[in-house]
């Protein structure tokens, strides 16, 4: 397995991964309360995402519950962010989101996974950051997958699965996505 300098690897019965759920427990409570909210709670949503992530978003930001999340604290949110319902962000590896980004319903953004082999599945737990560009729209249902940077300006496809960057300026959709077309103003 490759470990380069933007790879975490947390191993099983480690103060890391101690760490790791204690992130998990303290998400899911502030997440419990957050999903109580309605679109017309703008304001207390803002704060419990601001309490999630451990700094005050801005008051451009919009999410609409339901929302989850494995952690919080490895999130970053620009301005001007939109979050649709019922989205999912395992940030372990780090979730960079800029300024100016719509994320549709549904999609998924997960910074982390396991081993591929067996034996290793339940022993290691492995995170590579994410980056989303400012001004990308990703569409309903789409999942980004770690280690994945979605270049500026550019649009997800709804339903695309993104396992490799997306260059700024493009179209991107399927499983797994491909380059569809650039994008021109």
């Amino acid at each position: 397995m490759t470990n380069d300098d933007r790879t975490k690897v947390i191993s099983r019965r480690t103060p890391e991964s101690a760490t790791m759920l204690a992130n998990v427990k303290r998400a899911m409570a502030i997440t419990a309360n957050l999903n109580r909210l309605t679109f017309n709670d703008a304001d207390e949503v803002r704060a419990l995402f601001s309490e999630l992530i451990g700094k005050k978003v801005d008051d451009s930001f919009l999410l609409i519950p339901p929302f989850y999340t494995t952690g919080g604290p490895d999130i970053r949110i620009g301005r001007n962010v939109f979050v649709n319902q019922n989205c999912t962000f395992y940030d372990l590896g780090g979730l960079d989101i800029a300024d100016d980004v719509m994320i549709g319903p549904n999609v998924s953004i997960i910074t982390s996974g396991h081993p591929l082999e067996p034996s290793r599945r339940r022993a290691v737990t492995i995170a590579k950051p994410i980056v989303i560009e400012r001004n990308v729209w990703i569409a309903a249902g789409a999942t980004i997958i770690g280690g994945v940077t979605v270049g500026e300006n550019s649009v997800v496809a709804a339903g695309s699965v993104v396992t490799k960057n997306v260059p700024p300026n493009t179209f991107v959709g399927g499983n797994p996505a491909r380059v569809i077309r650039s994008i021109a103003d």
